[in-house]
C-alpha cells in the first residue's frame, strides 16, 4: 500500500518485494548451490564481487560472518568496490586469476565503478587466459534487460542471475544479490531464509502493532529522532560485527532525506559515559548466550540514554535480522513522513562527478582548486565560508569552531584512500580524536563507497554534518579500458576518484553543508596521523 509512505505510488508500488522475498527465494536456492557446486568443481577457489552499495555491503556481511565455511569448502569473497588505484593494485596483486570468479553485480547494469573494474578485471583475464576462456570466471547478477546482461551475452559469461526488479539494491539481501555471493561462501541459504521467515511471519498484518517486532523498533527510531535523538549507535558483537555496515547503507539511504535523517554510528570507537551527547539511541544486538544487560547498558539507561535490545540466538538469525530492520526502516519512514524507497539526493553527487570528467576530456585536466593554506606535508582546502588560515592547525580550528552553530552536530570522515585494516585503525584513531575533541559524533566511510551508503543522508539530512574529505595521491596510476577486449583508455582510476572526490564536494557545497578537504599525499599512514596529531593539539 504505497499511501502508507505517498500519495504518489512512484519508486514506492515497485519497491516492495522484499516483503516475501524470502519465501519466493526458496524455490531459487536449488539453482543457486549448482552453480556455487559447479564453481568450486572446477577448482576456482577465490571470489571477487565486484559491486556498490546494496550489491556488496551483504555478500561482504556473509563473507565476515560465515565464510569461508570448513564444513563445506566455501570460497574465500573479497568486495571490490574502491577506485583508489592503490587499493586495486594490492587486489589484483593478491589474485591467481586462473582461481578466481568475479561477480559483476548492478542492478542497473550501469553503475561507473563496478562497470569500470569489471573491464579492468576483464582486460586482465583476457590477457593472461584469451577472451573465450576469460567469460567463464564472470558472472552477472543483474536486473533483467540491463546493460550488463547484453555485456554478460556478448563476452560469454559463465551465467547472468536476474535480481528483482521490486526491490530496491539497499533492500536485496536476501534476493539474488547476497543469496548467491553467501552460497559461494558456503552459508546453508535454505537456514538463513527460514529465520527471515519467521520474522516476516512475526510483523505480519494480523499482528498488532504493540506486538509487531519491527512495528516497534521502527516506531521508536522515528519518534526519538525527531525528539532529537537521530544518532543510532550500534553495539554488536565482534562476531557479527559487520552487520552494522549493512545497517548503515540500509538506513541512512533511507531515511536521511527531505531535510531528515538518522545517522548509523558504527564501529565507534570505545568511550566513557560522559563522551556520549542527548543525541543519541543505542540499539544493541545480544549473541546467543551473551548477557542481555551489563552494566554499561545499565550506565546508559541510568544516564536518560534510550537503550534497545535484541537477541541473536546465533549468526543464521541474521537472516531474520535483515528482514526486520528492512521493515522496521520502513515504518520509521512512515512516522517521519518520508519515503524511504527512493534516494534523491544521491545523484548530485554523480551530476558533479560526470561534470568533472567532461571537462578532463575536454581540456585533459580537472577543475583545479585553491589551496587554503599548505604545511606538515598536508594541503588544505577550504569551502565557500572558509577565511584566510595561518597554517594548517588554524584552517582545522576554524573549521570545527563550526559545530558551535550546528545542534546536534555530526563529522563525517570521507577518505578518498585505499582501503585496508592498518587504514581501518588509523581512521579509529582519528575518529577518537574527533571525538574527544568535539564531543560529536564522529562517523568514517572510504570514497567512492560510502556514497552508496551514507551519501545520500549526509545531502539529504537537515544539514548538521561537517564534512572532513581526506584524498590520497595514488603511487601508481592505473587506466580504465574503454572497452574490455582493448588497451585504449580515455581516463584513469585515479582521475575518476578525483573526480568522484570534487564532485560530491561540490555537491555538499550545493546542499550549504561545511566541507575540509585535505590532501595527505601519497603516504596514508603518515597523513592520517598527522591529521590526527592536529586533532590532539600535537605536532
Amino acid at each position: 500500500d504505497h499511501t502508507v509512505w505517498r500519495d504518489d505510488p512512484s519508486e514506492v508500488s515497485n519497491r516492495l518485494g522484499w516483503l516475501d522475498i524470502a519465501q519466493r527465494m526458496g524455490v531459487e536456492v536449488p539453482a543457486l548451490r549448482d552453480m556455487a557446486d559447479a564453481t568450486r568443481a572446477e577448482g576456482l577457489s577465490r571470489v571477487v564481487l565486484v559491486g556498490m552499495g546494496g550489491s556488496s555491503l551483504a555478500p561482504e556481511m556473509f563473507a565476515a560472518v560465515f565464510g569461508p565455511d570448513p564444513s563445506c569448502e566455501g570460497m574465500q569473497l573479497t568486495i571490490a568496490d574502491t577506485t583508489d588505484p592503490d587499493g586495486i593494485a594490492a587486489l589484483s596483486g593478491d589474485l591467481d586469476l586462473r582461481g578466481t570468479l568475479f561477480i559483476v553485480a548492478t542492478k542497473s547494469g550501469g553503475t561507473v565503478e563496478t562497470v569500470s573494474l569489471y573491464r579492468y578485471f576483464f582486460r586482465a583475464l583476457v590477457q593472461q587466459l584469451g577472451a573465450a576462456e576469460a567469460g567463464r570466471h564472470f558472472v552477472a547478477i543483474t536486473d533483467a534487460g540491463s546493460a550488463l546482461e547484453a555485456i554478460a551475452e556478448r563476452r560469454g559469461f559463465r551465467a547472468v542471475v536476474h535480481g528483482d526488479p521490486n526491490i530496491g539494491g539497499r533492500f536485496s539481501a536476501l534476493s539474488a544479490f547476497g543469496l548467491l555471493p553467501a552460497e559461494l561462501v558456503g552459508v546453508d541459504v535454505h537456514r538463513l531464509l527460514r529465520g527471515a521467515e519467521r520474522m516476516a511471519a512475526a510483523c505480519g498484518p494480523d499482528v498488532a502493532a504493540v506486538d509487531n517486532p519491527a512495528a516497534r523498533l521502527g516506531a521508536a527510531l522515528g519518534v526519538l529522532a525527531q525528539r532529537g535523538r537521530d544518532k543510532l549507535t550500534l553495539l554488536l558483537p565482534s562476531g557479527v560485527a559487520s552487520f552494522g555496515d549493512w545497517v548503515e547503507q540500509l538506513l541512512a539511504e533511507s531515511t536521511g532525506k527531505d531535510g531528515k535523517g538518522i545517522l548509523p554510528v558504527v564501529h565507534e570507537p570505545a568511550a566513557g559515559l560522559s563522551a556520549y551527547g542527548p543525541d543519541r539511541v543505542f540499539v544493541r544486538l545480544v549473541l546467543g548466550d551473551q548477557q542481555a544487560w551489563d552494566d554499561k547498558l545499565q550506565q546508559l539507561h541510568d544516564a536518560g540514554h534510550p537503550v534497545i535490545t535484541l537477541g541473536v540466538a546465533d549468526r543464521y538469525d541474521l537472516g531474520a535480522q535483515i528482514f526486520l530492520w528492512e521493515m522496521a526502516t520502513a515504518v520509521a519512514g512512515h512516522v517521519m513522513k518520508i519515503q524511504p524507497f527512493d534516494q534523491p539526493n544521491v545523484e548530485s553527487a554523480k551530476v558533479r562527478a560526470r561534470q568533472a570528467l567532461e571537462e578532463y576530456r575536454r581540456r585533459g585536466s580537472l577543475p583545479a582548486l585553491e589551496p587554503l593554506v599548505t604545511g606538515e606535508s598536508l594541503t588544505i582546502y577550504g569551502d565557500d565560508r572558509a577565511g584566510p588560515a595561518d597554517g594548517v592547525s588554524a584552517a582545522l580550528d576554524d573549521f570545527l569552531v563550526r559545530l558551535g552553530a550546528v545542534e546536534g552536530a555530526y563529522i563525517a570522515i570521507q577518505a578518498y584512500v585505499a582501503p585496508g585494516s592498518d587504514v581501518d585503525a588509523a581512521l579509529r584513531d582519528l575518529r577518537a580524536a574527533l571525538w574527544e575533541r568535539t564531543g560529536v559524533a564522529v562517523t568514517a566511510g572510504y570514497g567512492p563507497r560510502f556514497l552508496h551508503s551514507t551519501g545520500q543522508l549526509h545531502k539529504g539530512d537537515g544539514g548538521k554534518g561537517l564534512f572532513l574529505q581526506i584524498v590520497s595521491r595514488p603511487r601508481l596510476d592505473l587506466p580504465i579500458p574503454d572497452s574490455a577486449d582493448g588497451d585504449e583508455s580515455s581516463v584513469s582510476f585515479g582521475v575518476l576518484k578525483e573526480a568522484q572526490a570534487l564532485g560530491d564536494r561540490q555537491a555538499l557545497i550545493d546542499a550549504g553543508r561545511s566541507v575540509l578537504r585535505i590532501d595527505i599525499g601519497h603516504d596514508v599512514g603518515d597523513g592520517l596521523l598527522r591529521i590526527t596529531n592536529l586533532c590532539m593539539n600535537r605536532s
